[in-house]
């Protein structure tokens, strides 16, 4: 059997100490699988974004291992597993610096992690934007020059200028308007099989993961207390908090389900 290529076990996070410590993570254990998409929900104050930031490296567990590819990952990352795990952020203009054109940010990643020869960037730039379903030209362009979802089609690619293994989606589409989430998160599932991408999906609303998440994991008060396929965490939820979560999801009735797959059918046509 392929061993996980994340893992974390027994992870906790403490904020302060004394009478103020604040427990963000408690001993959250499970494992992601090369390829798969592993959601993570939960309420503001869950733990969610803590454990992300764990995986990241951006905090330092309290206490519990995470592992990359079997190997420990340290406290200090190096260059290598920054390159690993990288992150797409909730706000697609803000994690842009509105100074570097689109082509200048991509190629920074490029750079930075010494990939493909110097006179070959500027092509890998393009390509890059192409695969994200973004014209080559872009490039020259600024970030105020391009809508939420161009925005985030461009974080999207600077993730992958990387070659990076996982990427961590904190909440990628909750800025963006209805129909644009839609479009990303099928940006995404068509990545995800392309180059076999492992994804940690962040967010609060369970509706928005259901149609790309392999498992979802549910956490309540730095708590993870259910973990599930997400065809069967959706048809029995085992944990009250999950049914709760579940049944806060907007209802769709069979006019409007109708309505949408017809919609979505003419938009693809008129995208080819």
């Amino acid at each position: 059997m392929t061993a996980p290529i994340l893992e974390l076990a027994a992870v906790s996070k403490i904020f302060g100490t004394g009478a103020d410590a604040v427990r963000a993570a408690q001993s959250i254990s499970f494992a992601v699988n090369k390829g798969e998409c592993l959601a993570i929900v939960g309420e503001s104050g869950s733990g969610k974004s803590t454990v992300a930031n764990m995986i990241l490296g951006i905090y330092p567990p309290s206490g519990g291992e995470i592992r990359l590819n079997g190997t420990t990952l340290p406290a200090s990352r190096k260059l290598e597993h920054r390159r690993a795990i990288q992150l797409v952020q909730q706000n697609p203009l803000s994690s842009l610096n509105p100074r570097r054109s689109i082509g200048a940010s991509l190629r920074l990643a490029l750079d930075v992690h010494g990939i493909g020869a110097r006179k070959e960037r500027a092509d890998l730039v393009g390509g890059l934007l192409e695969e994200v379903g973004l014209p080559a030209d872009f490039a020259r362009r600024s970030p105020a020059a391009l809508s939420g979802g161009q925005c985030q089609r461009v974080a999207i690619a600077r993730a992958l200028a990387c070659q990076s293994e996982i990427v961590v989606l904190d909440e990628p589409t909750s800025a963006l308007d209805v129909l644009v989430q839609a479009r990303v998160l099928k940006l995404l599932n068509q990545l995800r099989e392309t180059r076999n991408l492992t994804f940690v999906f962040i967010t609060h609303d369970l509706s928005v993961v259901r149609n790309i998440a392999s498992r979802i994991a549910v956490f309540e008060k730095g708590r993870m207390v259910e973990l599930g396929q997400t065809e069967d965490l959706f048809a029995n939820p085992a944990h009250s908090y999950t049914r709760r979560l579940i049944s806060a999801v907007p209802v769709v009735t069979r006019e409007e389900d109708a309505l949408r797959s017809s919609l979505a059918a003419g938009l693809e046509e008129t995208t080819k």
